[in-house]
């Protein structure tokens, strides 16, 4: 019989990968990451990777397995974590699958709909649309076209209406039917969302973007920009490293870009809630400001127990 999925995720900053670090150790688990740029090779500092003594003592998987000049999609995803999941289940040994890509999560749950590949010379031209007439403008044309998606997709969600209007365009139909085949995951699940204060998570996000940029991220990015093939459009879009790109480009000064980091951080948090509270049969679990991870890890086992 297939084991449930155990899913510990949470926004940015909320100490999830330290608490399932603890939980995997204690009930002998490995980790599988559900976090889109985390794939990236060479992006460490940014995307705020384990630590290599944390990998070493806890297998992780789904970390360091794409270039990134590469475009890592969500169905590559699935192909990957099924795997994972398949050969961690032969080895006798509990999964805990840990990251905040939301929809990653979801197409676990709930399976994932047969969208089309990134069009990027599409996407640029949506682009440039929104950069010149607004966000809220490309909002009003999926409005005409997809009226479903268009009220589940906040008018400030750049990513998402383009994606939407790519998905209408290259497909004739709107993304809100296609997705009408999700339902099809993996069944049983247990999702456990960590959940902070709007206050502390921020001064969280405070500390750990200094804490970025004290460990040279700055460096890292230039040493990613000399490599073959450099950043691709998708590594280049990660939090972090935009704006260090900016800053290297001279669009940006060095006060300019912590600030907008920590800015672009907060709001990237806000809308991982967004998808987090779209999730049915979730387990909210309030961190109380300045718990240590094994208190966070021994409450995560509690609601985790009755399935393993």
């Amino acid at each position: 019989m297939r084991q449930p999925l155990r899913i510990l995720t949470g926004p940015t900053a909320s100490g999830k990968s330290e608490a399932a670090f603890h939980v995997a150790c204690s009930i002998g688990a490995e980790i599988i990451s559900a976090d889109s740029m985390q794939v990236y090779r060479g992006m460490d500092i940014g995307t705020a990777k384990p630590s290599r003594e944390a990998r070493t003592r806890v297998p992780h998987h789904l970390i360091d397995v794409a270039e990134p000049s590469e475009s890592y999609s969500v169905g590559r995803f699935m192909h990957d974590a099924q795997k994972a999941i398949s050969d961690i289940e032969c080895r006798g040994n509990p999964h805990l699958i840990v990251g905040g890509t939301g929809l990653y999560i979801k197409a676990l749950r709930e399976g994932l709909f047969c969208g089309p590949e990134a069009d990027w010379a599409l996407r640029e031209e949506l682009i440039a649309v929104a950069e010149e007439k607004g966000s809220t403008y490309l909002h009003g044309v999926l409005k005409e076209v997809d009226p479903a998606s268009a009220e589940k997709i906040h008018e400030g969600d750049l990513r998402r209406i383009v994606r939407a209007l790519e998905v209408y365009k290259k497909m004739g139909s709107s993304i809100s039917l296609l997705q009408q085949e999700w339902g099809r995951g993996d069944g049983d699940s247990v999702l456990i969302v960590l959940y902070h204060r709007k206050e502390d998570l921020h001064r969280r996000i405070e500390v750990r973007v200094d804490k970025m940029l004290e460990q040279s991220l700055v460096e890292e990015v230039q040493g990613l920009l000399s490599r073959p093939g450099g950043l691709g459009k998708q590594a280049r879009e990660a939090l972090g490293y935009k704006e260090v790109l900016a800053y290297i480009d001279g669009r940006l000064s060095g006060d300019e870009m912590r600030d907008k980091i920590k800015q672009n951080t907060r709001r990237f948090a806000k809308r991982q809630m967004t998808w987090f509270r779209s999730f049915s049969r979730a387990s909210w679990l309030v961190v109380k400001e300045g718990e240590d991870p094994e208190s966070i890890s021994r409450r995560v086992q509690e609601i985790l127990r009755p399935s393993l």
